[in-house]
């Protein structure tokens, strides 16, 4: 309770839930003695699509090869503390609360939205955090975002890119989101670019092309395909037979295979192929492609169905769930019960699952 009275304080600091802008992080960045300058090997990772499942692989494999993770989320289902993990763990109750505290203390009521403070809050507890490296998903965009302070990192990856957000664009197109998200990504390290659809690979190249860092593209430098029994990881150090992971849904061996990627082009760090194939069959995640299993749903609702949940907000990943059905081949009615917000792209959305769900049940977000 204590927890979510800062929480909401927080939400009260800012008129506004996202104003694109660096100002107000590094002003309180710089009162807290500039932790971001502090955290070991930042990995970056930017993107529309599949950014939290190349966190939760990259975090595996680093683990299964006994290296210490921090790692920095959003946005969290179950709890708050699933944003913050540090050294093994997410933080806990206590924890979090003091430091909540702590940066609202030094911040003195300063105007600043949430995801700013909160962004503040993890590069301080992670400088104090004896880690091997250090895992943050970028929030809306890259460019302006509260992510994007720190000066050095061991790897930007881009995870696959398409139309989100286009309220916070002026003109709302591709190109603009590309620059946004790729232009401003650190020189002097390691671009890993994913499985992107092809124009999309293209204006990313373009984007980037300046760029000092050693790039890392899908299709030219890394590639897998998949077999009957898993799939085939294959770099210019080799190949690695692997077995599916612990994901649902085809495009996850896609991301799967970015974080891979990553992992083999960072000497600093002695991952073999043993840890990878262990790693990435226990890989867990929550709300993608989710099979509700047991709990209320299955007990009073559909004991005979199967219920899927995924975050599913855009077009791109709705392309991506409705492959999913279609490999199912279940032979039922669908039924899809949705929420969105008033920001995404309502109409190409729905109009991907034509022909292909009974019925669409929407509900309103408070």
């Amino acid at each position: 309770m204590k927890i979510k009275k800062i929480l909401k304080r927080l939400l009260q600091l800012h008129p506004k839930s996202t104003e694109l802008s660096l100002d107000r992080i590094k002003r309180l960045l710089k009162d807290l003695k500039n932790p971001e300058k502090k955290i070991t090997n930042p990995i970056q990772i930017v993107g529309t699509n599949g950014k939290y499942s190349c966190c939760t692989t990259l975090r595996e494999i680093f683990e299964t090869a006994k290296y210490k993770v921090n790692m920095n989320i959003s946005p969290s289902l179950r709890k708050f503390n699933e944003r913050y993990y540090f050294s093994g763990k997410h933080i806990s109750d206590y924890k979090l609360y003091e430091l909540l505290t702590e940066v609202e203390k030094i911040n003195k009521d300063k105007k600043i939205t949430f995801h700013e403070f909160i962004c503040a809050c993890f590069f301080l507890e992670a400088s104090r955090s004896k880690s091997d490296v250090n895992i943050i998903e970028a929030g809306l965009f890259f460019r302006l975002d509260a992510s994007n302070v720190i000066k050095k990192n061991i790897s930007s990856i881009i995870m696959p890119i398409g139309i989100d957000h286009k309220d916070f664009l002026k003109k709302g197109s591709i190109d603009e989101i590309v620059y946004e998200k790729c232009s401003h990504l650190l020189g002097k390290s390691k671009i890993i670019i994913s499985e992107q659809k092809i124009d999309i690979m293209k204006k990313i190249k373009n984007t980037i092309s300046r760029n000092s860092s050693k790039k890392i593209f899908f299709n030219e430098d890394y590639t897998y395909s998949k077999t009957s029994e898993g799939f085939i990881y294959r770099d210019k150090l080799g190949q690695i037979n692997l077995p599916l992971p612990n994901l649902t849904g085809d495009f996850q061996i896609s991301n799967v295979t970015t974080a891979i990627a990553t992992v083999r082009n960072l000497n600093q760090f002695e991952i073999t192929e043993s840890h990878i194939k262990k790693a990435i069959t226990k890989i867990k995640s929550e709300g993608r492609l989710q099979n509700i299993k047991k709990g209320k749903l299955r007990r009073y609702v559909s004991k005979n169905n199967q219920i899927l949940v995924d975050g599913a907000h855009n077009p791109l990943a709705a392309l991506a769930v409705k492959k999913h059905l279609e490999n199912l081949n279940l032979g039922k009615k669908i039924f899809m019960i949705l929420g969105m917000m008033a920001n995404k792209e309502h109409k190409k959305f729905i109009e991907i699952f034509k022909n292909k769900v009974q019925e669409i049940i929407t509900l309103d977000i408070p």
